[in-house]
């Protein structure tokens, strides 16, 4: 924990403390330092001030922000799998299995434990000491590209990216049966789902309850294993919870794995998938510091490959299959008598 010694210029009006410090340090949100002023860090002759005290010009103002220790979390060496990194964000392949944050049931394997480990605890604070650095999140189930935030500063640019939806983010998914398009686009607004409070659901449009928020999806095929799957690249212009599940679902092509939204084992698959088949697969967003487009992308995980590279062989059996089925059948055809021999006399 650093002190630092602010003197309020002569030129400034008086105003609250938090508001004066936040507009002379910008790096630093107004939240950090409300938790500098609630930690009684923040000082004027050597007393501790609250938020809302008043400052005059050319007054000398000392202040330090709290450690970020996470209430009960540990740094934990995980491996990560980077996919950029910065002093001020990185971005990381996240595994499949992983929470992103602790919470409710949670063990100390979650993806914030391993951030403590890696970054030595230089996390943003926005989001909160069970929270640092987490700007975003993703399913337990959904591997790919996450981003976070090393600074507030990093954090807050980040987050309003989000918010303006000025981020392209698309998704790779292993979806049930084969669409009768190509491409498409579905806007269907999502709210929860009033019976399972743990699942989502597309709402109606003469659905008045106002308990949906807008959710838009665009869709289109990579590849298709006949009507058993099919392989969609989904951009997402909203960031609703489940959006994509909930999407594929509305559209009659549920995700493979996805038993929360009606997914079935299904018995022509040798080996059914073990999760949700659903990865983040591309991330274009703008660095928040340095103005830099940034195009990141995940590869694929094993589970995710080995899942299509069985679908390919199914397809490739049932194609060979149809094709034998088609061949018309040849009649063998009778041997010709043998020539007469004609003897002449």
């Amino acid at each position: 924990m650093i002190e630092q010694t602010y003197t309020v210029p002569a030129n400034v009006r008086p105003a609250r403390a938090d508001k004066i410090l936040a507009k002379a340090f910008p790096e630093h949100s107004r939240v950090a330092f409300h938790r500098s002023f609630d930690a009684g860090l923040v000082r004027v002759d050597g007393k501790v001030i609250p938020r809302d005290f008043r400052l005059l010009p050319d007054t000398a103002i000392t202040f330090a922000f709290p450690d970020l220790i996470p209430s009960g979390v540990r740094a934990v060496d995980i491996p990560l799998e980077i996919i950029f990194e910065d002093k001020h964000m990185l971005a990381i392949n996240k595994a499949a299995g992983m929470v992103v944050h602790p919470g409710a049931g949670t063990r100390d394997d979650t993806l914030v434990h391993a951030l403590l480990a890696h970054c030595k605890g230089k996390l943003s604070g926005v989001g909160g000491v069970e929270r640092p650095g987490i700007v975003h999140r993703l399913d337990r189930e959904t591997s790919g590209v996450i981003l976070v935030a090393k600074s507030d500063l990093a954090h807050r640019g980040l987050a309003e990216q989000f918010k303006e939806r000025e981020l392209q983010k698309e998704y790779l998914a292993l979806v049930t049966g084969a669409p009768g398009l190509l491409s498409g686009s579905i806007k269907k607004s999502i709210g929860r789902n009033q019976q399972h409070r743990h699942k989502m659901t597309a709402i109606d449009e003469e659905d008045e309850s106002g308990r949906g928020r807008d959710a838009h999806t665009d869709w289109a095929v990579v590849e298709s294993f006949g009507k058993i799957a099919t392989l969609m690249r989904c951009t997402i212009h909203t960031g609703r919870t489940h959006q994509i599940r909930v999407h594929m679902k509305a559209l009659g092509h549920v995700v493979l794995g996805d038993e929360i939204y009606g997914w079935k084992p299904d018995p022509r698959l040798p080996h059914q998938p073990e999760r949700v088949m659903l990865h983040a697969e591309h991330i274009v967003v703008t660095h928040p510091i340095s103005g830099k487009v940034l195009d990141l992308k995940a590869p694929l995980p094993s589970d995710f490959q080995a899942q299509l590279a069985e679908l390919r062989k199914l397809t490739r059996s049932e194609e060979k299959r149809k094709m034998i089925a088609a061949e018309p059948v040849k009649r063998k055809r009778k041997p010709a008598p043998p020539a007469a021999h004609v003897r002449e006399i």
